[in-house]
């Protein structure tokens, strides 16, 4: 597997999103998860993405468990600042005494004593970014933590934050249908000299041309039934632009999927997209993206297709898109 850099923080170029083994796309297998896990390690996608929040520490507990005898295989990924109480009610906190308690936590439940890349998950609008990054600094003075990360920050943001302690990535959700970051952020972190990891590169499974109708995601415990994207005449829409998608694919004798990925890869070599998937058949699929040249004339027909005017619907329902920093 290709390995690429984020800030001084070499991960491979394909990693692993592991949230959907926990919450968020129907039930998961158990068994099948843990062989993903291990199955991951095996073909050298050794970027793992964890959160604490993913099923309410279910999924740091998940990776603890199936991977501690392979701890020096992995770069281990978690972020704090989002709680979830067992109802499921979300809340953000990223005051500075919290960030040392959570991160313990989280080292207990992976078995771990450090985490290589610790994230601020969303940006708690009560609290300045400063103080948050500056708790987050001692946890690598303490020998915690190896590298600090923010997800879903603005530029300005992520500029009062590095000037405060080196910040080696920023995870946003990127994809051909969510554009987003190319306004100000990708030109931040080039800038600064920071990678960036593109979450739900597959657009939730959208650009892999798996979800032909609603029906799709209709199971118990699926996110994406919510999502304005997902719904109704925007769902049509969007599959309209996966159907010309599949058809370019083909004529380059991969999956839609394998294509999405090798777009966000021919971005920048600061870029490490994390494609979640709970199930080994996707997870090689997902690699072998890796390997995948795009020339510049694919890239451009990609991007003509998939402009932002073209995409229906707004990412999150309203409260959600509230959440973000955005420039």
């Amino acid at each position: 597997m290709k390995q690429v850099s984020l800030g001084a923080l070499k991960v491979s170029a394909i990693g692993l999103g592991c949230m959907g083994m926990s919450q968020a796309y129907g039930t998961a297998d158990l068994d099948e998860s843990e062989r993903t896990l291990n199955r991951a390690l095996d073909i050298g996608v050794t970027f793992l993405d964890t959160a604490n929040a993913y099923g309410v520490g279910h999924n740091e507990e998940l990776i603890g468990r199936v991977l501690k005898d392979r701890r020096d295989e992995i770069v281990l990924a978690t972020k704090f600042g989002i709680f979830r109480d067992a109802d499921g009610k979300r809340t953000i906190n990223g005051q500075p005494e919290q960030v040392a308690a959570r991160c313990d936590e989280s080292l207990s439940r992976l078995q771990t004593d450090v985490i290589d890349l610790y994230y601020l998950h969303r940006l708690d609008p009560t609290v300045p970014i400063e103080d948050t990054v500056g708790a987050m600094a001692e946890l690598v003075t303490a020998g915690k933590v190896r590298y600090l990360g923010l997800s879903e920050v603005s530029a300005a943001t992520l500029r009062r934050a590095h000037a405060v302690h080196p910040i080696s990535a920023v995870q946003s959700e990127y994809s051909l249908w969510t554009r987003d970051p190319e306004a100000h952020v990708l030109s931040a972190c080039q800038e600064l000299g920071v990678g960036f990891v593109p979450f739900s590169p597959l657009g939730r499974a959208m650009l892999t041309g798996a979800l032909v109708d609603e029906e799709s995601i209709s199971g118990k415990g699926d996110m994406r039934s919510s999502m304005p994207r997902f719904q109704g005449e925007r769902f049509i829409a969007n599959a309209t632009l996966v159907a010309e998608l599949s058809v370019i694919a083909e004529t380059r004798g991969c999956t839609p999927g394998q294509l999405s990925l090798a777009w966000l890869l021919a971005q920048g070599d600061y870029i490490a997209p994390i494609p979640g998937t709970k199930r080994v058949k996707y997870l090689e699929e997902n690699a072998a993206a890796a390997d995948l040249q795009l020339t510049a004339e694919d890239v451009d027909a990609l991007d003509v297709l998939f402009a932002a005017s073209n995409i229906s619907g707004d990412r999150y329902a309203p409260a959600g898109m509230r959440s973000l920093d955005r420039d």
